[in-house]
């Protein structure tokens, strides 16, 4: 399956036990740290694999000069001088070497510029002897002092009383952010050739986070001074500091699931806060089985129940999504178990049907139906169909392969015979309905007599807004208490496709009342797309309508959200209805 830059990134991925260990994926960062500390102290670099300087530098030191009293260097020896800077003398071929200020550890890069934030580029001896101060109280320029032929004088002026600085504790712990400065511990992040030496503070982790507490005052406090974490990603490792250091957030697309889990190891739950809300704000119908899986990963139900709502919403365009073949097992079942979604379920078998065969490919199996069966398991019991129409049964899973002989032979009787025989399959109708019940009726009038030959009243419509339509509302006898055959359609007038069809029955009172006949599941309706509604009665003639109109709504007390219906009239032979006068008054949907 695809991680979380798969999110926002399509094109990238990873697999979720990759996203669960915290692997490093080294196309995954989105925070910037390209910047040093001010005062000339430059945070060193992040490799482990960084060559540490010799003795001294990559010649060997001479010795440090202070340039006045003011600033005298705690470190200067006998020799310094008093009032000269600091000086490190190199060969030529080593001029270019990395040199540290006081308190840096050897091998750290040093570049100069405005910002607090921490590089987290790899030291090189071109780049320390090309970078410049952006301002000369942050970082002094470095000065050549004559020399001969064989050596170079370098000087630079020490990190001194950088604390006069900042006129705030957050102002200087965000200094100390990715810093060598007063460090007492470091941090080996990542894998392989992806390791990244992060510098830290004992004391400000530990008043962050009560795992880093125990870690290192704890009964079995470590004494280490530097601590591998191999299944934490450097980027996620940064953030959860800066956060810990500063307050400040930075997450984004490609960290934000690897930094939910660093956060959750280490239990600083602000930060897990700001990152379930950052998905939140990000999920839509083609990412929410991704982040379904890894919410349920990382134990996040608030998250889950987001993403579950949101397929039950957009259960075609979630189905569609890339990602959805990416999914595990126990995510499919956790969804097809779902009463609310909102799809026909000859159109969840075929989409189950796609991640068998995803499935099969990951376990290196011939995908053929046996094998998308043995995938599928104890997901395949959870397709309904008996929901199905007889026409989508036949078309569709019969010819499929995945069903055995007797479940075929099963559901075809199921399908035509009275009473239906016992299935091994789900056939409760699922209920994708959102708020309650509404109905609209279309006739300000109700006449009689209307009569049924066998032939079909129907009426084409349109509406506004997406709804699912549940059942009519039909006239009955005029004749009094009686019994009707009737079959209900709603037909895609383009497609000439059945979407939803009932053979059933209602009884009736007599009176010019009408009289509720619903469909097996609820028929997804799409906005500005044209349906016929279609229903053939068997029994005495009936009350109808008459004085109709052709566009009506509903406004939704709570909302205000108001539904409109358009009426048309329907080519072809229909039994007299039409906009102005027939049967089918009512049409009962829910939003």
């Amino acid at each position: 399956m695809r991680c979380c830059v798969c999110l926002f990134q399509p094109s990238l991925q990873c697999s979720p036990s990759k996203m669960a260990a915290g692997e490093s994926n080294s196309r995954s960062s989105c925070l910037n740290f390209s910047n040093v500390g001010p005062l000339g102290n430059a945070p060193p670099s992040n490799s482990a694999h960084s060559t540490p300087a010799s003795n001294g530098g990559a010649a060997g030191a001479t010795g440090r000069i202070n340039r006045s009293a003011g600033n005298a260097n705690p470190q200067s020896g006998p020799e310094s001088g008093g009032g000269a800077e600091s000086a490190v003398r190199s060969t030529p071929g080593a001029q270019n070497s990395s040199r540290q200020p006081v308190g840096q550890s050897a091998g750290a890069s040093v570049s100069g510029a405005t910002s607090g934030a921490a590089s987290n580029m790899t030291s090189s001896s071109s780049s320390s002897s090309t970078s410049t101060a952006s301002s000369s109280a942050d970082a002094p320029a470095a000065a050549s002092l004559p020399s001969s032929p064989a050596s170079v004088l370098v000087y630079r002026e020490p990190v001194y009383n950088w604390q006069a600085t900042k006129s705030t504790v957050k102002e200087r712990f965000a200094f100390l952010f990715n810093n060598e400065v007063l460090s007492d511990v470091h941090f080996l992040v990542g894998k392989g050739m992806g390791v990244q030496r992060i510098p830290a503070h004992r004391f400000a982790l530990a008043v962050g986070s009560a795992v880093f507490d125990a870690m290192f005052n704890g009964g079995m406090a470590t004494t280490s001074t530097e601590i591998e974490l191999p299944d934490v990603e450097p980027a996620a490792f940064l953030a959860l500091l800066k956060f810990l250091y500063s307050d400040e957030v930075q997450i984004g697309p490609e960290t934000v699931m690897t930094t939910l889990y660093t956060a959750k190891k280490y239990a600083v739950p602000a930060l897990e806060a700001h990152c379930v809300e950052f998905l939140k704000k990000n999920l839509r119908a083609d990412n929410a089985f991704m982040l379904l899986t890894q919410a349920r990963l990382f134990d996040e139900p608030q998250l889950a129940s987001l993403c579950l709502e949101n397929i039950d919403k957009n259960t075609a365009d979630a189905l569609a999504a890339e990602g959805f073949t990416d999914i595990d097992l126990d995510t499919l079942m956790a969804v097809l178990e779902r009463d609310t979604l909102g799809l026909r379920e000859v159109r969840l078998f075929g989409s189950a049907v796609r991640w068998a065969e995803a499935e099969a490919q990951r376990q290196q199996l011939q995908p053929t139906p046996e094998n998308k069966r043995r995938v599928l398991g104890k997901a395949l019991s959870l397709i309904r169909f008996p929901l199905m129409t007889i026409e989508e049964f036949a078309a569709g899973p019969a010819q499929s392969g995945i069903l055995t002989d007797r479940e075929v032979v099963s559901l075809f009787l199921h399908f035509t015979v009275n009473p239906k025989p016992h299935v091994e399959f789900i056939d409760r109708p699922r209920c994708c309905l959102r708020g309650k019940e509404c109905s609209i009726t279309r006739f300000s009038q109700v006449e009689s007599r209307w009569g049924y030959s066998g032939t079909s009243d129907r009426i084409r419509f349109s509406v506004n807004r997406r709804i699912f339509v549940v059942g009519f509302g039909l006239y009955g006898s005029i004749h009094g208490p009686t019994d009707y055959q009737v079959n209900i359609q709603i037909i895609h007038t383009d497609s000439n496709t059945v979407l939803g069809q009932n053979d059933t029955g209602f009884s009736c009172d007599g009176t010019a009342s009408t009289f509720r006949v619903m469909f097996k599941e609820p028929v997804e309706i799409l906005p500005s797309v044209n349906y016929i509604a279609c229903a053939t009665l068997k029994g005495p003639d009936s009350h109808y309508g008459t004085k109709g109109m052709r566009k009506v709504t509903h406004e939704a007390p709570a909302t205000g959200t108001k539904t409109c219906f358009t009426f048309c009239y329907a080519a072809g032979n229909n039994n007299g209805t039409s906009v102005e006068d027939g049967q089918i008054p009512d049409v009962i949907f829910y939003t």
